[in-house]
């Protein structure tokens, strides 16, 4: 069972250091999945317009690079949508796993 001890004055800056950036690139994420779909319906409304089914094109390629950012967001550094809210979580996670995260 760990058990929260207390951290050093570095260790609080590194550790909210960490959590900031985090929770920053979680909010980079939900901000280029809102763009995906704004501009993909635009797109999808274009190419119905015209007749012909092009924007499957763009959806599927940006599609998987939005899904790699959130691979690399979501999965591969674990950690709503305030800013200050994510950063607290991230900081209370990092204070309670009992190792040094560095």
């Amino acid at each position: 069972m760990n058990t929260a001890t207390a951290l050093s004055p570095a260790q609080e800056a590194r550790l909210d250091h960490l959590a900031r950036r985090r929770a920053k690139a979680k909010l980079g994420w939900c901000l280029h999945a809102a763009v995906y779909v704004v501009v993909n319906l635009g797109l999808i409304a274009l190419s119905v317009a015209s007749g012909r089914h092009w924007a499957v094109f763009p959806l599927l390629g940006w599609g998987l690079g939005l899904f790699f950012h959130g691979l690399a967001v979501w999965v591969f550094a674990p950690g709503n949508p305030m800013l200050s809210r994510m950063v607290e979580r991230e900081r209370a996670r990092l204070r309670t796993a009992g190792t040094d995260p560095w």
